[in-house]
């Protein structure tokens, strides 16, 4: 038989070691696309920042005009904070994102998520926000910039995995801090709100005050609900930005070989994990 009669055989194996190889390819990958979706999906976290923002509107009907004015001017603190708070959070969002879309088959326009990432984020000792974390933030979005903008040409999940995990697991350390310190200032909310009416109740005794003990006891039950609520919610969020982070690391960790089982399982599981924190994080206190 001539070369040429081998010519069709020759290009049907080929064809079909190409599709072989691309079908692994995509199994490979949904692990890492599915983590990279999940880790996108950090709305508790920014339904925390909001919270932590308007804490003075929760406050205010409850403070003694004594101490109005602190806690006004702490309103103008916090609200001053919010902006760079969220902005780290965007920058880990977008990057899973771009994860997410270079572990897939389709390819689609980021470029509009740039324009809202945020004028950037600034140090601030009271929230814990460090010099490292405002340099990791820059880092992202340089490479951010870089990576959408070019079209995604020459990127692959290995080389943004690889480039991308440091300043990756600084802003996500930025942000646990940020948590914790979400969670400080609800305790701090939670002890001015019930203190009140742990100090006032006991001396209301006159029989005329028996209706509004009772309306005041109801509303601290109802109160202490939502605090119990919100001190698992700040536990889950930390929970949840723990799992992406060794999650990102297990990914730089194995960069040779991410297609590899073990890999993909553990990937799986972090995914499973995920999905249950966000529906844990989706009990919404009044």
């Amino acid at each position: 038989m001539t070369a040429r009669h081998h010519l069709p055989a020759l290009f049907a194996l080929c064809i079909s070691l190409l599709l072989g190889g691309c079908a692994t390819t995509n199994v490979s990958w949904q692990e890492v696309r599915d983590f990279a979706d999940q880790s996108a999906k950090l709305g508790g976290y920014a339904e925390l920042s909001t919270r932590f923002r308007d804490t003075y509107a929760r406050e205010q009907l409850y403070l003694p005009p004594a101490a109005e004015r602190i806690g006004k001017e702490t309103d103008v603190k916090r609200r001053a904070l919010y902006e760079d708070f969220i902005s780290a959070q965007k920058a880990v969002v977008l990057y899973m994102q771009t994860l997410s879309l270079l572990a897939g088959d389709a390819r689609y326009d980021l470029t509009d998520k740039l324009d809202d990432l945020g004028n950037g984020i600034k140090a601030n000792l009271e929230s814990g926000l460090e010099q490292k974390h405002v340099v990791a933030y820059i880092g992202m979005t340089r490479m951010l910039t870089r990576v959408i903008a070019s079209g995604y040409q020459g990127r692959s999940v290995e080389t943004m995995v690889r480039d991308g995990d440091r300043d990756l697991q600084t802003l996500l350390d930025a942000m646990l801090t940020l948590t914790r310190f979400y969670a400080k200032t609800n305790e701090n909310e939670k002890k001015t709100i019930l203190g009140i009416f742990d100090v006032e109740i006991p001396f209301a005794t006159r029989p005329q005050d028996r209706m509004l003990v009772t309306l005041a006891k109801v509303h601290y039950l109802n109160k202490s609900a939502e605090y119990k609520i919100l001190d698992k919610r700040y536990e889950l969020a930390v929970q949840g930005l723990t799992k992406v982070s060794l999650g990102h690391q297990k990914l730089r960790e194995n960069l040779g070989n991410l297609r590899g089982e073990e890999v993909r399982s553990i990937l799986a599981s972090y995914v499973r994990d995920l999905q249950i924190i966000r529906t844990g994080l989706s009990a919404n206190p009044n």
